[in-house]
């Protein structure tokens, strides 16, 4: 097992598009890892720069003290799973493990050990003499995250393995992979748009935006404390409420007619533009005497175990997390939050104040 480290890593396609624009990232050994981010943002590119698919423009990349640049996929000690699975349709799951061990020469009897164990932990030794096209699409998945293990890579590579499954299978899959990370220890690279996925998978998560890294550290340390604006809209589900103001005098926010304290820490010029964040789950009905501000009820959704309320503050739309039993809210309310929970943005560069 090894860790990956990239060191200003670029990515230019003909024509001069920057997929990835001088990303450095420390993969600590046997930690997971996820790369998340909209279409288009260069977390593939940047795992596949790692498998050795795609070239490096520049700057270097190293799994354990190896530099890897311009080594073959092959000659990494990595192995990869994919969004389609890519099991071979005319093999048996058998085969399909057994393969990239037959090809490296591996005596029959340990190919045999390797996949049998492999099928154990991964709960697939009902269907070994079965074809793929037998196979529900969370069996396929298993079977290819089998060929990766009975590898025995230094490291492994998700590249949105679960986007293909049904929202139920996804959540089933997720803590599969979770437990199997933990259980073999071997360093993780995971790819994946679903902010959900990001969270409940990773102990580093790297928020990627147009190839560059926006923010990386524990999952709930860029929850709770996103250091930009793009990080704090894109993680969380239901997203954060950004409500418009601007920075006033003595440590406040004017927001239209009404005064909110800046968060403490917070420090911006009189006059600056901003944006104050809030989390759904973060808001409550206030009480007397405490700063509120305005939320006008539209509409409620029921979603069991909570009720997510529907609305604007201060012009802007805004939701609001309740408990289930929690009274329904009507017309008018003034809420308000923990000042630890109110985030403070610049609404022009998008940076943490």
């Amino acid at each position: 097992m090894a860790g990956v480290t990239l060191d200003a890593v670029r990515k230019v396609y003909p024509g001069g598009v920057e997929a990835v624009r001088g990303v450095s990232l420390d993969v600590q050994n046997g930690s997971f890892c996820v790369l998340v981010g909209p279409s288009g943002c260069g977390k593939s590119t940047l795992l596949r720069m790692v498998a050795g698919l795609e070239t490096i423009s520049s700057g270097t990349v190293r799994i354990g003290a190896r530099v890897v640049n311009d080594l073959e996929p092959a000659g990494r000690d990595i192995a990869m799973v994919f969004q389609n699975y890519a099991l071979y349709p005319h093999m048996s799951v058998y085969e399909n493990m057994a393969y990239g061990l037959r090809n490296r020469g591996t005596p029959k009897a340990e190919i045999a050990a390797r996949v049998a164990e492999a099928a154990r932990i991964l709960a697939v030794e009902p269907y070994l003499q079965r074809r793929p096209r037998e196979l529900s699409g969370g069996q396929r998945q298993r079977v290819a995250m089998g060929r990766a293990i009975v590898r025995q890579p230094q490291v492994f590579l998700f590249d949105e393995p679960l986007s293909n499954l049904d929202a139920k299978l996804r959540v089933q899959m997720r803590v599969e992979i979770k437990r199997l990370q933990k259980s073999l220890g071997v360093t993780s690279l995971y790819v994946t748009h679903d902010q959900v996925e990001a969270m409940t998978l990773s102990d580093q998560l790297v928020v990627l935006n147009g190839g560059l890294v926006e923010q990386a550290g524990p999952p709930t340390e860029l929850y709770r404390r996103p250091a930009t604006r793009f990080v704090a809209g894109f993680l969380g589900s239901p997203g954060m409420n950004f409500i418009a103001g601007t920075a006033a005098e003595g440590g406040t926010i004017r927001i239209g007619d009404l005064t909110w304290p800046a968060p403490v820490g917070a420090a911006a010029r009189p006059g600056t533009a901003v944006e104050l964040g809030l989390r759904p789950e973060d808001l409550r009905v206030a009480d007397d005497g405490e700063p509120a501000l305005p939320f006008t009820v539209e509409f409620a959704e029921e979603l069991g175990a909570s009720r997510l309320v529907h609305g604007r503050i201060a012009g802007s739309a805004a939701a609001v997390q309740l408990p289930a039993e929690a009274a329904p809210l009507l017309g008018t309310v003034p809420v308000t939050a923990r000042a630890e929970a109110v985030h403070l943005f610049d609404a022009e560069t998008g940076r943490r104040l």
